[in-house]
């Protein structure tokens, strides 16, 4: 269950394309590793949400289409 004071934020994170939400993934990952005290409250489950939503916005890409038949 999602935590309601964490919900807005991951609503709004749930728009954005996979680059971005890389780049944001990977900053707030970054603040929480190497400051030794927590800057943003609930920081950790902000990236453990993040990291959820970056791993269901990555996509394979797909095969390129077929050449049609020359005849």
């Amino acid at each position: 269950m999602a935590n309601p004071l964490l919900l807005p934020f991951l609503e709004w994170a749930r728009r954005l394309r996979f680059p971005t939400l890389f780049k944001l993934t990977a900053a707030a990952f970054a603040i929480s590793v190497l400051w030794p005290f927590d800057p943003v409250p609930f920081l950790d489950e902000i990236v453990l949400g993040l990291g959820t939503l970056l791993l269901a916005n990555w996509k394979g890409r797909k095969d390129p289409p077929p050449l049609p038949d020359r005849r």
